[in-house]
């Protein structure tokens, strides 16, 4: 069931993509008056079409689920000697140089303005997402030689507001990857008889950060990690080890032999890691300090011997907020990430060229089926950040200046625009092909990629 409901999943993101971004071809081709042949989802041989509209567009599903195209009436493709002179006036290469730029680049940018349209959608419901309050800080990391110390609450990255947890590994990803230093503002708890909160301000060195690192959990390099719920006793089962010692519904242990437990997650690890050992719990009971001590029972599971005082926590949940926007500034917010996504996305194809970032990170079909797949089961709002995620990879991918692709043709008419001539038919040819081995190169890294990450 779950291998299906991947293949429905990719087949429905890469489809709507490519139509979206065949669309965008097909629709500025027909504003600037170019007959369009063919409209294509697949490549390939062709196994059903229909012909629709006035110029009767051959609407088709092909062979190859890969990728799509608009055939239009062009005279480098089709012999149009037959062709009557109003058509002609129709066939894409008579077009104006202007003309041809805004319906090569008209497919990309489809697939930038569904990605917006995705983040608006998303930030307008808005979501449950955790808060960006850190964990106890280990010592001998950056965040704790910053200062954090673990509870704060990161309301900032270098003067930009962060809501959610995510927002804030985008943020810390994005100084990473420019080098660039990481200021957080912060609010802290005060202890002293005011109470209330503390504002701070903290530099995080990220120098001991590389691009590669990004791969993996980098904010755990630095020391921040996520505050999960407070280890809260919702249930004392009763003769067991925990009821014997004492322990009640309601008390909150704050350390284990003298080491603060700071959320359920370290509270688990730590009495299971402990079968039939004595440990000292410290808490708090309606505000007021105990110490206790227990020793778990040893059981058996498919992981080992384990510890267990027959407990159970309130929530080892973290802290969760809300995070949604007005539509206008949800719309902001979608156009802004788009743009940071395809700036990020270009700098780390520079840093892999470059050797900075390892080209394992390509990705192919089977891992983007297997991503698909999983966000799908997340649930809707997962699988449509996933979608516009790919959608901004697509729009960027076709903008590299590579032939064949459509960053390939805007570098043609770029150059025709300089010249006021278009590229010979010769260098046009000899480029294709190179740009067909780039693509060919490309695609045996992806797969080999993905076939590793399968096997191992």
């Amino acid at each position: 069931m779950a291998f299906l409901q991947t293949i429905l999943a990719f087949v429905v993101a890469l489809g709507s993509l490519v139509i979206i971004h065949e669309l965008g071809h097909y629709w500025v081709a027909r504003m600037c008056g170019v007959k369009v042949l063919r409209f294509s989802v697949g490549m390939g041989k062709i196994v059903w079409s229909r012909r629709f509209g006035p110029d009767q567009t051959e609407w088709a599903i092909s062979i190859l689920p890969l990728g799509g195209y608009v055939k239009m009436l062009d005279a480098r493709e089709q012999d149009v000697s037959g062709i009557s002179a109003q058509d002609m006036k129709r066939e894409f290469t008579s077009q104006s140089v202007w003309r041809r730029i805004a319906i090569v680049a008209a497919g990309p940018l489809a697939n930038f303005i569904l990605a917006i349209l995705l983040f608006a959608g998303l930030y307008t419901y808005g979501e449950m997402e955790p808060t960006p309050r850190v964990r106890a800080v280990p010592e001998q990391t950056a965040a704790y030689q910053a200062g954090l110390r673990g509870a704060e609450l990161i309301t900032a990255v270098n003067g930009e507001p962060v809501q959610t947890w995510n927002e804030l590994r985008w943020k810390v990803m994005q100084a990473v990857v420019d080098k660039t230093p990481v200021k957080l503002d912060v609010r802290r708890s005060n202890p002293g008889p005011a109470g209330g909160n503390l504002l701070d301000t903290v530099n995080l060195p990220t120098t001991g950060l590389a691009t590669k690192d990004l791969e993996g959990d980098y904010l755990g390099k630095l020391g921040i990690k996520l505050e999960l719920g407070k280890p809260i006793l919702d249930q004392v089962d009763a003769d067991g080890p925990a009821m014997k010692a004492g322990l009640q519904a309601g008390d909150q242990i704050t350390a284990i032999n003298g080491v603060p437990t700071p959320d359920g997650e370290a509270f688990i690890a730590k009495v299971s890691a402990s079968p039939g050992k004595p440990l000292t719990l410290t808490g708090l009971r309606n505000g007021n300090p105990f110490t206790v001590d227990v020793t778990p029972e040893a059981q058996t599971s498919k992981d080992g011997t384990i510890g267990r005082i027959k407990v159970k926590l309130s929530s080892t949940m973290p802290e969760m907020v809300l995070s949604s926007s007005p539509p206008l500034q949800a719309l902001v917010k979608g156009a802004k990430r788009t743009w940071d996504s395809s700036v990020l996305t270009l700098k780390m194809l520079g840093k892999m060229i470059v050797g900075e970032v390892s080209w394992k990170n390509i990705t192919g079909p089977i891992t983007i089926a297997d991503y698909a797949g999983q966000t799908a089961r997340i649930g809707a709002f997962s699988y449509l950040s996933f979608i516009a995620f790919i959608s901004i990879s697509l729009g960027v991918m076709n903008l590299l200046p590579i032939p064949v692709l459509d960053g390939g043709l805007l570098l043609y008419y770029s150059l025709e625009v300089l010249t006021g001539r278009p590229i010979p038919e010769r260098v046009g040819a000899i480029a294709q092909r190179a740009g067909i081995g780039i693509l060919m190169t490309l695609m045996m890294v992806a797969m080999f990629n993905d076939i590793v990450r399968l096997l191992f």
